[in-house]
């Protein structure tokens, strides 16, 4: 009884020892369930260039007088269009923005003249050359040949006239170094310290421009008495077109 009580404790133990428990360590190889699997993210969108433009910090100055003037501006816009012309020579160019004038100090009221407008620069100018012209030659040459023999004191059997041509032609581009381009939107007369020009949909245009152009807008305020003017002038950021 001894012996078959030992056995039975000895098969018992076996199956404890080759049986897995439920809390086994996981197979580190197996793909965990509750990890979730990261979905791919769509490339970012290409950002749509609306014109908009950073205008740069205020310009300020003090005049002998001991008036303070400045100059900025906001919500500019300059948006290159295809111009009526179809021409690649030609840049013209959709722009806005709100520019403001200030002056403070003691005595009369300021008046004078508050300026706004647009630069354009071209790498090359071809409005002030003689262009893209067309050259060329043509020309006539007659002559005569015989035929027939050829021999001592033998007259040949006939005279064959002949008569030949030649033309050349050529393409001249007349061309010019870079040239700045002002273009003065308007000239405001005005009376009091804060003078301001607001600027919707304006077109401008420029002709001969060949090469990379650029764009930027300026403000020049003007402060006049019956003694002086101080003129203090403010330039936007340079875009490249």
């Amino acid at each position: 009884m001894f012996v078959r009580g030992a056995a039975a404790v000895a098969l018992v133990g076996s199956l404890l020892v080759t049986s897995a428990p439920a809390w086994a360590d996981p197979d580190p190889t197996a793909p965990d369930a509750a990890t979730p699997v990261s979905a791919e993210v769509p490339d970012a969108a290409v950002p749509v260039d609306d014109g908009r433009v950073e205008s740069t910090s205020p310009a300020t100055t003090k005049s002998p007088d001991g008036w303070t003037l400045t100059v900025s501006a906001k919500d500019e816009i300059q948006m290159p269009v295809a111009p009526l012309t179809t021409a690649i020579s030609s840049r013209e160019y959709i722009v806005g923005g709100v520019y403001n004038g200030a002056l403070s100090g003691s005595g009369d009221s300021p008046k004078g003249v508050f300026e706004v407008g647009y630069q354009i620069g071209c790498g090359i100018d071809m409005s002030t050359s003689n262009g893209v012209t067309l050259t060329g030659t043509a020309g006539i040459g007659p002559s005569v040949s015989n035929f027939g023999l050829a021999f001592p004191g033998v007259l040949p059997d006939g005279v064959l006239p002949a008569v030949g041509g030649n033309i050349g032609g050529g393409i001249t581009v007349g061309l010019k170094p870079g040239i700045i381009n002002v273009f003065p939107v308007t000239k405001k007369e005005y009376k009091g310290p804060a003078p301001w020009v607001s600027i919707s949909n304006f077109h401008v245009k420029i002709d001969g421009c060949v090469g990379e152009s650029f764009i930027r807008s300026y403000a020049t305020l003007t402060k006049s008495t019956d003694q002086g003017e101080a003129i203090l002038s403010w330039y936007g950021v340079t875009k490249k077109i």
